[in-house]
């Protein structure tokens, strides 16, 4: 008996020191920090960049969606420009995540260089260091759009707006410790100087990867870390409703899947009035106040591109479901 009692004493003895080292480890980890390259981009003046940069942002780009508290989305809706002061709650598995304020004060990116507005874009890593959770799919976006759109928020009023930090619960800690980390360029894929926007498959294709991120939302992921754990564009992402907590909203597939492809047979003409139309439903998490607006022939395009995707046969049920 007494050598069970000791080995009992042993075992639970080691099993407090690797729990201990275990969560050492994991607040040690809070403050991790990486570093990436500077891209040699800087803000302009020129009147079209900083038009450009307007539209990406309104528009294609929805940073006005997420960059805005919950009270400014009607008016947004509406047309206003109104200056994009963060505030909007994601409620996620790993804790609570606010949109930071993008206007040029110094509670904003006026503490921030052109260059580290760009980096953070591009590789995911903050003006500090730290790594920046994946919801920004711009890590492609082109040297002169990445420009456009640093342009024109340094052209916006300033306000002065701290936001909270997101508050990561336990699990947030443990993952955020060993598994999350800075996406960077896509491999395999040279980012462009420019593009020049048309209305074909592969400006469609630059447009729904790495400026609307159709991909990133009607693709199936992890919402602990981000990765996608679905084939792409065959939806059934649950991404839980920030205006009515306790429910999610699944994608649909887009694929051009005849029983399953939400928009398989649509026409162009159907597909562009769909957009045109906005919100149907009223949770969605969809920026269409933001898709919306968007060009004709950027619609065009990425309706061609979605015309070229490979089938995949993936029902996804219902659209609203509890969580």
């Amino acid at each position: 008996m007494s050598r069970f009692v000791t080995f009992l004493k042993w075992f639970f003895t080691v099993l407090t020191l690797l729990v201990g080292g275990f969560f050492i480890f994991v607040f040690a980890r809070q403050h991790k920090t990486y570093d990436a390259p500077y891209p040699d981009i800087t803000a302009s003046t020129d009147s079209a960049v900083i038009a450009r940069g307007e539209y990406l942002v309104f528009g294609p780009g929805h940073c006005s969606g997420c960059h805005s508290p919950l009270e400014y989305q009607a008016r947004i809706a509406a047309g206003e420009r109104l200056p994009l002061q963060g505030g909007f709650r994601f409620p996620l598995p790993i804790g609570d995540l606010y949109s930071p304020n993008i206007t040029p004060d110094s509670t904003g990116i006026g503490k921030m260089t052109d260059k580290d507005i760009a980096r953070a874009l591009r590789f995911g890593v903050g003006y500090d260091g730290r790594p920046l959770i994946d919801f920004m799919p711009f890590h492609n976006l082109s040297d002169d759009d990445l420009q456009a759109v640093i342009s024109y928020l340094r052209t916006m009023t300033p306000v002065r707006k701290e936001q909270p930090a997101m508050s990561r619960n336990l699990l947030g800690k443990i993952i955020w410790a060993l598994a999350i980390e800075p996406v960077g360029p896509e491999e395999g894929v040279d980012i462009p100087k420019s593009v020049t926007p048309d209305t074909t498959a592969v400006y469609g294709e630059y447009l729904a990867n790495y400026v609307a991120n159709c991909r990133g939302c009607h693709t199936e992921r992890d919402l602990k870390t981000g990765a996608y754990i679905g084939e792409f564009y065959s939806g059934g992402f649950a991404m839980p409703s920030s205006l009515q907590p306790g429910k999610a909203v699944v994608s649909p597939n887009l694929t051009p899947d005849s029983e399953t492809g939400k928009i398989a047979g649509w026409t162009r003409e159907m597909f562009i009035n769909r957009i045109r139309q906005g919100r149907a439903i009223e949770i969605s998490e969809m920026p269409w106040d933001q898709f919306k607006v968007m060009s004709d022939n950027d619609l065009k395009a990425i309706y061609a591109y979605l015309q070229t995707l490979k089938p995949v046969k993936k029902a996804n049920g219902p659209t609203i479901i509890d969580l």
